[in-house]
């Protein structure tokens, strides 16, 4: 593998030119073979980590000054520890395979923040690594060492800022999985979708026959131009070039699932199922049992009361997994008749399609660990009249617990 070129701002530019060893990862800036002196007086390589606040390219002033430490905890040259940056230690999970031993915290002289990360990085290395000159003056951070960047076959076209932000890159490593499916982009597919290409699913599959249409527009996530409805897009195409700018691994079927192409979803590792006939629901529900493929099926109807010139209705999310899926039948529409299908009024409105799409997400979630679950539910559903929300089929905690 050969290194991948690093898009910088100047100042990081600036540090790697000089020869210190650093790596961008997950919105992060890893610094490398940091020289420090532990307890017993030897003179050891630690790493120091600090996230990046801005854009790629561009990075603003660091958004706090505190870094953590990979290594034992940084001494003087006596053995003695240096406690004037100590803020924490611990175990702190950056991602799989990386962790983070002490949290630092200094302020500059005459200020509470840095102006650059040059700055940031180079007054930290000074505390820990002018110790361990006073033990053994050869050692140096200026390896000159080029990192081979961890994000060679890289999700997303820029760094999720949001995580490394917040700390939860390891949460999200979660959800890092091969294929997911979403069958179905009408309304509640779509906001779907505009949910999981945010997280680092590497492909995400979207199966969709018709076109994009005007209403279309009003019921699912961004503003389309006229000129892009004048065009009649396939659904599939029109959300795959928007989710492109963002991110690799939107794959566009412009097709119908039927019992001669549904061996498509052969090997996929999770299916989200927003159609809205019950013979279809019932096709893909089996297909996917058979397959131990977990999926999440979502449904919603809102009627108009014409007396009161409102719409009440309701939207479900359920759960199936090869775990337990005894359940699925009796829980979602089944039917034939079009009398049994949810949206058999056809309103749909976009908040309701959002919340339909989000409940599903977060289940999704929830299945595998980014949200803790205590009940373990497979079915919930939202009334908008009472703004109740249901949970049941329950497998966790007895949803008798106050």
């Amino acid at each position: 593998m050969s290194p991948k070129p690093i898009v910088l701002d100047p100042d990081l530019e600036r540090l790697q030119k000089e020869g210190y060893e650093i790596e961008v990862r997950d919105g992060h800036l890893l610094v490398h073979s940091v020289p420090y002196v532990n307890a017993q007086r030897n003179v050891l390589q630690g790493i120091i980590v600090t996230n990046l606040n801005g854009n790629i390219g561009k990075l603003g002033p660091p958004s706090d000054h505190q870094v953590w430490f990979a290594g034992e905890y940084p001494c003087h040259h006596t053995g003695a520890p240096i406690d004037g940056i100590r803020c924490s230690s611990g175990s702190f999970k950056f991602w799989d395979g990386f962790e983070a031993q002490h949290h630092f915290s200094c302020k500059p002289e005459g200020g509470s923040n840095y102006p650059d990360y040059y700055s940031k990085v180079k007054s930290y290395i000074s505390i820990i690594s002018n110790e361990a000159k006073v033990i053994d003056p050869s050692t140096t951070p200026l390896t000159f060492k080029i990192i081979v960047s961890a994000e060679q076959d890289t999700i997303f076209r820029y760094w999720d800022s949001a995580s490394s932000r917040a700390n939860i890159v390891a949460v999200s490593e979660k959800l890092l999985m091969n294929k997911v499916a979403i069958i179905g982009l009408g309304g509640t597919g779509s906001y779907v979708l505009d949910l999981a290409a945010k997280t680092p699913i590497r492909e995400i599959h979207l199966f969709d026959g018709d076109i994009f249409h005007q209403h279309n527009a009003f019921r699912s996530p961004g503003a389309p131009s006229i000129t892009t409805l004048q065009a009649k897009p396939a659904k599939v195409d029109y959300f795959a070039s928007v989710y492109n700018e963002m991110r690799t691994g939107i794959v566009p079927h412009c097709c119908y699932l039927t019992e001669d192409n549904i061996v498509e979803l052969t090997g996929f590792d999770f299916v989200f199922m927003c159609v809205d006939k019950g013979a279809v629901r019932r096709l893909l529900s089996d297909f996917l049992h058979n397959q131990n493929i977990p999926f999440i099926d979502v449904g919603m109807e809102l009627i108009m009361i014409q007396e009161d010139n409102c719409i009440l209705g309701t939207c479900r999310a359920t759960l199936s997994t090869p775990e337990r899926n005894d359940h699925f039948e009796r829980r979602a529409p089944m039917g034939n008749e079009s009398g049994n299908d949810l949206y058999k009024s056809n309103i749909q409105v976009a908040d309701m399609n959002a919340l339909n799409a989000t409940l599903a997400v977060i289940k999704w979630k929830q299945y595998y660990g980014f949200y803790q679950d205590v009940y373990k539910f497979h079915h919930t559903t939202y009334s908008v009249n009472a703004h109740s929300l249901t949970r049941d089929e329950i497998t966790g905690m007895s949803d008798t617990t106050p």
